[in-house]
């Protein structure tokens, strides 16, 4: 009904999917989660994360179900790479800083090419 999904964010390319899919079965997301809860400006840059993703999904509506929530665990634990990557590339570096780490450990993941061949 066009209200907005509470993964507001999440990867969609198939080659990002992929290759986000090896961080995610190594259990990054355990070593990520403890990385806040050991530096308070890490856990503050986190929590303002969270914030600028209710904000932006804000922009789409409201749904009461998931208000104050975000998605990927924010902001207290990490559950999904896929959705704090996303907003790392959505919304740019420097905002969510464990989606910032997270995309450092994917490398260069788009530079096999385009995952579709356009038309000439």
């Amino acid at each position: 009904d066009g209200t907005p999904f509470p993964t507001f964010y999440y990867l969609s390319h198939p080659v990002a999917t992929a290759a986000m899919s090896f961080p995610e079965a190594a259990q990054l997301m355990v070593e990520c989660t403890e990385l806040p809860a050991a530096d308070a400006d890490l856990r503050t840059a986190y929590r303002r994360a969270h914030g600028d993703f209710l904000t932006d999904r804000g922009l789409f509506g409201d749904v009461a179900e998931i208000a104050g929530i975000s998605a990927g665990g924010m902001p207290d634990r990490v559950k999904c790479l896929h959705v704090l990557a996303a907003q790392s590339l959505a919304q740019g570096r420097g905002v969510n800083p464990l989606g910032d780490e997270v995309l450092d450990e994917l490398g260069d993941w788009w530079a096999a090419g385009p995952c579709v061949e356009a038309a000439e």
